[in-house]
């Protein structure tokens, strides 16, 4: 039985993480200047990677020490997060094909979620 507070308090860290790890990578593409701040976005992964750290120990817990919903779901999200992300920022389309793709990430993550 997964604990699903956990699943939730999971989701909502991955979707956080995913998106200042959205823009650590692909801000300074969309804003130059901060190219100036490249040791500092680069520092940022420390904390990054151990917020990542946390969010994967959070979900084994919650999928009773199974791995793979956590990497499936964080993979899922970081689709989501990522097209939100290029849509809104860089006001690339939402195409037929990548509709379909974010369907499909949405899909794996509610099997990991619902699917006993």
């Amino acid at each position: 039985m997964i604990n699903g507070l956990l699943v939730l308090w999971g989701v909502i860290l991955g979707l956080i993480i995913q998106a200042v790890t959205f823009l650590q990578l692909q801000g300074p593409i969309k804003w130059p200047s901060w190219n100036k701040h490249y040791w500092a976005l680069a520092l940022l992964g420390v904390p990054v990677s151990m917020i990542w750290m946390y969010y994967a120990k959070m979900m084994t817990v919650a999928f009773n020490g199974q791995i793979w919903p956590q990497r499936l779901i964080g993979f899922g999200l970081g689709a989501i997060v990522f097209a939100i992300g290029s849509w809104l920022i860089f006001k690339e389309p939402l195409t037929i094909k990548t509709i379909v793709c974010l369907s499909l990430a949405l899909l794996i993550v509610l099997i990991q979620i619902f699917w006993k």
